[in-house]
């Protein structure tokens, strides 16, 4: 990416929490599937990973990051936090540079390292570019043993430099605070108001005037004298008089500030107001650690504008670049899953029809198919079932998939739901050994169609033992449907789908479809 080419930065990357996390997924019964996917490990250790990612850092130029980095691995030593720290540390020195000189960065963390992040951001951004530590209430108490309940996230809110864009954030006034302020009305239609100190808040000699026989204050008055003017025509500002009528010399005027016009208070850096996503809520997609698209919304509207570029570098299941869309922003999302990007397609997609975006550094190709697959035979395998719109299955352990890689819900006679299983081999060579094998995860589960994706081209012995499994007919489509079937990813490139009658989508969950007259855009 650019350098100077992001106006807002927000990343929610993993806690260093030493816990797994799955994806979960529901089968068309709304029952909970085999179906869950480990999303991510948030675990790290120590290894050659970690000391690449701390010579990078030193190699950055960036020299007060690294001298940081250097003492926390001096005080720390080679351990699981530090391994995570080196690993954030180059990360954060790259968001500095693609950040534009106005631009702000989000880093969204819990106590577990956010004392430590924090460091680093002041090493990568400098410490007088550090504006809040927002305290998110992200849930309800709930009985901790021996500590006091964990329930707050943080937020580390940094600017690149001293000039950022800030959109002061509101929230409605309690019904206490109007009720104790705006006690005055002067019955002439514009409702409730409250005194506001018009003085000058620091000294000001040019605001050292009289006004309408007023002294002014110590420090002069707040406004000019066109503008005290235009506020006692207009009958806004309120003075001081006796029981008789007469103006007090001795007090001062106020400035009328009326509830009907008010924005709403000034919102504090405590935020207890947005509820986490619980298990019924609408927009929950079955992704570990999603959070409230009213939190992400909140963010994007105090730091950016319309039009404005906004980078999600650890964007998960996408509720960061869903915000920015529905809040007419253009957009980037980074992560490093097949799983996460296939959730976040089908979430655009199914929130705002017709979007247009690009996904880069997916195969396009069989060489890069090939590629994928020899670096991550997992992210090939999740990567190859999001062609034929199949359901993962599955997880990283030897066996735990039981030769299947993929699910595909369809009912055949518009009613029952049955289950097609696909099996991914990445390999060079394939033999007639996987499609027996497949035939019998076929009789195994109870699924009367197998789908069998291969980089390789089939031998002959295959085809033929993947016919002698039959056919599945259908009233639906009224035709007969090959119960295992071979596709390449040559064939797939090319458009070919599996033949499988009446397939049910539903296993994923759709996001709410967003009502939007002005959408954002993919940069």
């Amino acid at each position: 990416m650019k350098d100077d080419s992001v106006d807002l930065i927000y990343l929610d990357p993993p806690f260093n929490s030493n816990a797994n996390y799955n994806i979960l997924f529901k089968s068309p019964e709304g029952q909970g599937s085999d179906a869950q996917i480990e999303a991510f490990e948030d675990t790290w250790h120590w290894n050659d990973t970690a000391e690449e990612a701390f010579d990078e850092v030193m190699r950055s130029g960036n020299t007060q990051a690294f001298e940081l980095l250097r003492a926390m691995r001096q005080f720390l030593g080679d351990n699981d936090m530090m391994a995570y720290l080196a690993m954030m540390a180059i990360r954060l020195i790259e968001l500095h540079r693609v950040l534009k000189p106005t631009g702000s960065l989000y880093l969204h963390c819990d106590p577990t390292a956010s004392h430590y992040l924090k460091l680093l951001l002041d090493g990568v951004f400098g410490a007088k570019n550090y504006r809040n530590e927002i305290t998110w209430k992200r849930t309800t108490t709930h009985s901790d043993s021996r500590t006091w309940s964990k329930v707050t996230d943080a937020i580390l809110f940094y600017t690149k430099g001293k000039s950022f864009t800030w959109n002061v954030p509101r929230e409605p006034l309690s019904d206490e605070y109007r009720n104790a302020k705006y006690r005055h009305d002067d019955g002439d239609g514009r409702g409730l108001y409250r005194l506001d100190n018009m003085t000058s808040p620091n000294p000001r000699p040019n605001m050292m005037y009289e006004w309408q026989g007023f002294p002014f204050p110590s420090m002069g008055w707040r406004y000019k004298p066109d503008t005290m003017q235009k506020l006692h025509d207009e009958g806004r500002i309120w003075y001081p008089k006796t029981s008789g009528g007469d103006l007090r010399f001795d007090r001062r005027p106020q400035l009328k500030r009326y509830l009907s016009e008010s924005d709403g208070g000034v919102m504090g850096a405590v935020w207890s107001d947005i509820s986490p996503l619980n298990s019924q809520a609408q927009e929950r997609l079955g992704y570990p650690t999603q959070k409230p698209l009213a939190l992400l919304e909140r963010i994007i509207a105090a730091s950016s504008n319309e039009g404005d570029v906004v980078l999600d570098p650890f964007c998960g299941c996408g509720t960061a670049v869903h915000a920015a869309q529905r809040l007419g922003r253009q957009w980037i999302g980074i992560d490093v899953t097949h799983l996460a990007i296939t959730l976040i397609e089908k979430r655009m997609k199914d929130a705002f029809p017709g979007i247009a975006f690009e996904v880069e550094g997916r195969p396009q190709d069989l060489s890069s198919a090939l590629d994928l697959a020899e670096r991550d035979k997992y992210q090939f395998q999740w990567w190859a079932v999001s062609l034929v719109d199949a359901l993962p299955y599955g997880g990283k352990k030897k066996g735990a998939d039981g030769g299947v890689d993929g699910i595909i819900y369809f009912k055949p006679d518009g009613k029952k739901t049955e289950k097609a299983i696909v099996s991914v081999k990445g390999g060079r060579n394939v033999s007639v050994t996987m499609i027996r094998d497949l035939h019998s995860a076929m009789e195994r589960e109870g699924a009367p169609i197998g789908i069998f994706i291969t980089a390789a081209l089939p031998t002959r012995p295959m085809e033929v033992e993947a016919a002698a499994v039959g056919v599945m007919a259908s009233e639906m489509t009224g035709r007969k449907h090959p119960r295992l079937q071979i596709l390449t990813l040559a064939e797939l490139f090319q458009g070919k789908r599996p033949d499988i009658p009446w397939v049910d989508a539903s296993v994923l969950k759709s996001a709410k479809r967003e009502d939007q007259t002005k959408q954002g855009k993919l940069l």
